[in-house]
């Protein structure tokens, strides 16, 4: 019966097991710390099997850090303007995606972002994320300017745009802080798009 499910009530069906996974992972985390918490106890809380939750995150580290933002992210880059400079187009992105977060949303952001800065190996973790990042954020911008999609350029512009992220977070103190911390984002792009001058961006 679940193959002739429609596509959108299986996927909502997926996001929903998804979900569940994750709020009672992060409500066992809040609980009795990350390192003591298994993904039998996780699984067990969420009711659903231990393949089902591998099904879903590939480790209990993946729970926290995967948080489902690129595929939107790229999307809405793809969206804008074809002749949009690629970092105004980044802006202008990432201003339309965390512009809909609900306050519920941003306190879960708040939450994980805290328990990132607070557990070494997340903190290891998500520097492979940035890695992973500038690929990505790569290719997308080569893509828009018609050009190869390991260009030098688009990857050195994605580094940069990376960097700004990093940055921003100012060695991790603020990421916790939510819309703060993409409101420094959005200014360490505006740096960027202005040439990188010191002294106050201008937005």
């Amino acid at each position: 019966m679940t193959s002739s499910l429609p596509t959108g009530l299986r996927e909502r069906k997926k996001a929903k097991t998804r979900a569940a996974i994750r709020e009672h992972a992060m409500r066992l985390f809040d609980e009795q710390g990350y390192a003591a918490t298994t993904v039998d106890q996780i699984a067990e809380a969420a009711d659903v099997s231990q393949s089902t939750f591998f099904r879903y995150f590939p480790t209990k580290e993946d729970v926290v850090l995967s948080d489902d933002y690129d595929p939107i992210l790229v999307a809405a880059l793809r969206a804008q303007p074809a002749d949009l400079p690629p970092v105004e187009a980044i802006r202008r992105s990432i201003r339309g995606l965390f512009s809909q977060f609900t306050e519920e949303q941003w306190e879960q952001e708040r939450r994980r972002q805290q328990l990132i800065q607070t557990v070494p190996e997340l903190r290891m973790r998500t520097q492979q994320q940035y890695a992973d990042s500038i690929v990505l954020l790569a290719e997308v911008v080569a893509e828009r300017a018609g050009l190869p999609a390991d260009d030098f350029s688009a990857r050195v512009l994605a580094g940069a745009v990376i960097g700004a992220a990093l940055a921003a977070t100012r060695d991790g103190l603020n990421m916790a802080q939510g819309v703060s911390y993409f409101e420094d984002f959005d200014r360490a792009l505006a740096l960027l798009q202005a040439g990188l001058p010191l002294g106050p961006p201008a937005i």
